[in-house]
């Protein structure tokens, strides 16, 4: 008889053990003389629990953990491959309370796939977006697309059917279609695992893209510290073209969709569109000032879709589901679900797919179960670097677009990172402006020279020196950077630091 057992190959369950506990299953599997299938799948993004282990039994994946390897004898004698008793028993992976009360939609194969089988990506639901849409006209899934109120997940939230649109009005010729996975803000991991544990996902919508707007070549452009990310995509995309899912007749459609994954070289600015384009071409990582837009004039000058890759793996579940299914979930003019990604000071950290309208302080105790330390949450910060800081008092907010916006704040790609009550903000607030003069480009003098500035302007602060003085020219520098910034990251940088003065203005006062 042949055992299943699952254990993660996500970089996230790697750096808790994950690879080491692998390696202790099938050695002591060996010795015991047991028949071992091992499938390295992605993490589920219960990262408390993790190195997670499941099992194939009769009544479903039973899991375990977080397992260690001193714990894998002991698993075996409890007949763990059937399923036994042992005090890391979680019962069945699917029924765990913090997993079975998500949404998933995008990640909904994430953990449960073998990430590199097309056969079983096509066995969960894989690759029905895709033949669907061959069946459509270009318009009819350009419309699927904007009727389902998919909007940008990499931050800026705009409808990603309005900028399908714009390419596929543009005359017909070479179009591409890209893919942003260059993910670079703090607290953020779910491009990563998506990539990781169910990377035909991101393929299949890029193809779908493809074959929407009429762009026979796709290019992911990934951040070169995602290595495993880059073997994941790589196995993937060469399993999908030896299945005929990519190359010159996709699913014998006659039509062309050519795919490859380009390594970026570490710049945060390339997490902007233009500045990816520009470092695509084989140039430095700049921003382009806009108009054209990239819809119009992107990627060698032609007409380009330029997404992150939440969006472009949400693509599949819309085209199989439909645009009323998908926008059945979340609220106002947020609609369908967002990844969401607890990190920082966070009992429970992971990932958490739910449709948009739950509220913050039902993922920092609901999901995260409050701080790892035990202390009271004083702060969050959604969004990335340039996020707002978010004090205790506003944690009833709404996790959407419009609510999120209506205090000051951004949801941005979804990561959440959370502070207790030891923190100091005024310290904050000076990383975020450090974080942007190290990351700035260079090109627009607001950016480049006021994030410099306010470093200095803060460090006076936290020194004592006339601190009242030195947060009316802090705020008068933010309102400078906010408004004549070339992109976003200057125009943001300000964000954190704004946020800083107005919920805990006491921690620029009285220092010495």
């Amino acid at each position: 008889m042949t055992f299943t057992v699952y254990v993660p190959r996500d970089a996230g369950a790697l750096s808790l053990g994950a690879g080491e506990v692998a390696h202790a299953i099938a050695r002591e599997a060996t010795a015991r003389g047991l028949e071992l299938q091992l499938i390295r799948n992605g993490s589920r993004g219960a990262y408390w629990l993790e190195p997670l282990v499941e099992v194939a039994t009769a009544h479903g994946r039973t899991a375990y953990g977080p397992v260690a390897v001193a714990d894998v004898p002991g698993l075996f004698d409890a007949e763990f491959l059937q399923g036994g008793s042992h005090p890391l028993a979680l019962g069945l992976a699917a029924a765990i309370p913090w997993l079975s009360s998500q949404q998933r939609l995008t990640f909904a194969r994430v953990g449960v796939v073998d990430p590199a089988s097309v056969a079983d990506y096509v066995i969960h639901g894989g690759y029905q977006g895709l033949r669907r849409a061959l069946a459509m006209s270009p318009q009819a899934v350009v419309e699927t697309i904007i009727g389902s109120g998919l909007r940008g997940r990499g931050g800026a939230a705009f409808p990603t059917g309005i900028k399908w649109k714009t390419v596929l009005e543009q005359p017909a010729g070479q179009k591409y279609v890209t893919c942003n996975a260059d993910e670079g803000d703090s607290g953020t991991f779910s491009d990563r695992m998506l990539m990781e544990g169910d990377p035909l996902s991101l393929i299949e919508g890029m193809t779908i893209a493809g074959v929407a707007v009429g762009a026979s070549q796709g290019y992911i452009y990934l951040r070169a510290e995602y290595p495993h990310a880059y073997r994941a995509l790589n196995g993937a995309i060469a399993a999908a073209y030896q299945a005929r899912y990519l190359g010159a007749d996709v699913m014998g459609s006659g039509k062309r969709f050519d795919l490859e994954v380009r390594l970026g070289a570490g710049a945060y600015i390339c997490g902007e569109e233009t500045s990816m384009l520009e470092s695509l071409e084989g140039k430095r990582g700049e921003v382009r000032v806009r108009p054209p837009l990239p819809a119009i004039k992107g990627l060698f000058g032609r007409p380009t879709i330029v997404n992150n890759v939440i969006t472009l793996a949400s693509v599949p579940t819309i085209l199989h589901r439909g645009a009323e299914y998908y926008a059945g979930y979340g609220t106002g003019k947020s609609r369908g679900t967002l990844p969401l990604q607890l990190a920082g000071n966070i009992r429970r950290g992971g990932l958490v797919e739910r449709a948009f309208g739950l509220t913050l302080r039902e993922l920092l105790y609901d999901y995260g179960g409050g701080s790892a330390s035990g202390r009271p949450l004083r702060a969050v910060q959604v969004g990335g670097p340039l996020g707002a800081y978010i004090p205790a008092s506003q944690f009833d907010t709404l996790v959407d677009y419009e609510a999120l916006g209506g205090i000051g704040a951004l949801l941005g790609h979804g990561g959440i990172v959370a502070f207790d009550d030891t923190v100091d903000m005024a310290r904050m607030a000076r990383y975020a402006m450090e974080f942007c003069a190290i990351e700035s480009c260079g090109k627009c003098t607001p950016c480049r020279i006021g994030s410099t500035r306010g470093m200095e302007v803060i460090d006076r602060i936290i020194e004592g020196q006339d601190a009242e003085g030195n947060v009316r020219k802090l705020e008068e520098l933010c309102e400078l950077m906010v408004q004549g910034s070339l992109c976003g990251l200057g125009g943001m940088a300000p964000f954190p630091v704004q946020s800083a003065l107005r919920h805990f203005r006491e921690d620029f006062r009285m220092r010495s």
